[in-house]
């Protein structure tokens, strides 16, 4: 187990190494605990959050990224979570494929990870396995969450510099400020920006941001790998100024260590299971079953 800790670098020829980290943490196998507290955090890397809603091309932007960042010799690390089903548990995790460029390429480490019922937009360990990919000693790591819409705003506890992507067709501009993903957003991307309307709906986002300070819109065709320059200088300028929302963003971060913590004796599929017992009785109310469970 010291040797897994001591070991985990961003060295091509040592990813197996930050693999197994990841694997013990994210499975909480025996010995997790003890690689979480020596973790030693070489470089002071930032953790660039990737949210939107669904189909607004988070994963296409995040591979233009990878490409943009890599250009300066620099070594990237994404942790991209995809949606489990509540049904069977299972995940698709198919950012592996959309990804496909960056795949084998010596200077990325691409991680995968299921919600597994997480509905914040980012599983339960997402925190604790991204702290890993930081004392790894990558240069940036990128945190593709799942496209759930209103209720992704976790990853304001998660992310440095936290980038919302939208489409024009992303619908009434006003409604996005009521989701609560306009209030934690550094920068906005519009992306598939050749499509109709698109400066129409930039000019909107402009306009109705309620703050002193606006943030950034910024036009983007991903597929085409257009615009993508323009972010990565603001991520680059962003990274070199120190966080304002340091103390909220720690808060965050131990708030949802200790929720889990305190929810890891909860067994969902007994829950399950136990439910489906009890509805065979007359008279089932959930909340009298809650309080006996």
């Amino acid at each position: 187990m010291q040797n897994t800790i001591n070991n985990i670098k961003p060295d091509s020829a040592d990813f197996r190494s930050v693999a197994r980290a990841l694997t013990i943490v994210e499975n909480d196998l025996q010995g997790a605990d003890e690689l979480l507290k020596n973790l030693k955090f070489i470089k002071d890397a930032p953790v660039i959050g990737i949210t939107g809603p669904p189909g607004a091309g988070k994963s296409t932007l995040v591979n233009s990224l990878i490409s943009g960042l890599l250009s300066k010799s620099n070594k990237v690390a994404v942790l991209a979570i995809d949606p489990t089903s509540p049904f069977n548990f299972g995940s698709l995790l198919g950012d592996r494929i959309r990804m496909a460029p960056h795949f084998n390429h010596p200077d990325v480490f691409i991680r995968s990870l299921a919600t597994r019922g997480s509905l914040g937009g980012l599983s339960a360990k997402a925190i604790e396995m991204t702290d890993v990919l930081r004392a790894a000693g990558f240069d940036y790591i990128l945190i593709e969450t799942v496209g759930v819409g209103q209720s992704e705003i976790e990853i304001a506890g998660l992310a440095d510099i936290t980038l919302l992507v939208l489409v024009p067709e992303s619908g009434d501009e006003i409604q996005n400020i009521k989701s609560g993903l306009m209030e934690i957003a550094d920068a906005f991307i519009v992306n598939k920006a050749d499509r109709a309307d698109a400066d129409l709906f930039v000019n909107n986002l402009k306009k109705i941001q309620l703050k002193e300070e606006k943030l950034p819109v910024f036009k983007t065709v991903a597929s085409k790998n257009k615009g993508i320059e323009e972010v990565i200088n603001f991520i680059r300028s962003r990274s070199k100024t120190k966080n304002s929302r340091r103390e909220l963003l720690l808060a965050e971060k131990a708030y949802s260590i200790i929720r889990q913590k305190r929810m890891a004796n909860v067994d969902k599929k007994k829950l399950q299971q136990d439910i489906a017992k009890a509805l065979n009785k007359p008279g089932f109310n959930l909340y009298d079953f809650l309080d006996k469970w």
